[in-house]
């Protein structure tokens, strides 16, 4: 090969490399780019559920406190909303929900379950049709091997405060099972209908 045919396959080759490093910088960027937008919408879709469980929740105590925003119950649901940066529109119009004509078809259901391991585990709902919550979160239980038990068979290990339920006796548990029920938590969770979990597994 003659100097200035070498020179030029250098210069070609240089090229080639500095093409694929600025392509490769490129899809990199891109890639990033996917990720970030992934995450966000993950976490607009998990702040939406967040807030529509709130809204039910703060229609429901308006409805009870007859649409007075400085009733203790109510007021505790605002600040909770606020804390998880609810916008002022949206808890308004929880509110005004609950005090207008079609408010009376939501309402609060306890469920009462035991988990793996013996835990006790509560699962409050707010809804517009009983049985059809009902029938779902029986169905969600069956899926991770559970059943609904008797009103007040699980209960009885719970105080009731404000914040909802606190545990007056805990039930230790083996690592397998405890990862077993954070699965079947994050699962009832994830429900539409369902406003918190409670259990008493330490």
């Amino acid at each position: 090969m003659s100097d200035i045919a070498s020179s030029l396959s250098l210069h070609f080759d240089a090229c080639a490399v500095r093409s694929v490093q600025v392509y490769n910088r490129g899809m990199s960027g891109h890639n990033r780019w996917s990720q970030i937008k992934h995450k966000k919408g993950a976490s607009d879709a998990i702040k939406s559920n967040v807030w529509g469980k709130l809204a039910k929740r703060i229609a429901v105590e308006s409805r009870l406190a007859g649409g007075d925003v400085n009733s203790p119950t109510l007021r505790t649901m605002i600040e909770k909303a606020k804390k998880e940066n609810m916008p002022k529109e949206n808890i308004e119009r929880a509110v005004a929900k609950g005090i207008s004509a079609d408010s009376s078809s939501l309402e609060n259901i306890t469920y009462e379950t035991y988990g793996p391991g013996g835990a006790a585990i509560i699962i409050e709902t707010v809804t517009d049709s009983r049985n059809r919550t009902a029938q779902e979160i029986k169905h969600l239980l069956s899926k991770n091997g559970l059943a609904l038990a008797a009103p007040g068979s699980a209960l009885w290990a719970f105080e009731k405060t404000a914040d909802g339920f606190e545990a007056k006796t805990t039930v230790p548990l083996a690592e397998a099972d405890g990862a077993k029920l954070g699965g079947i938590l994050e699962a009832i969770e994830e429900h539409d209908d369902v406003e918190d979990v409670f259990t008493n597994a330490a």
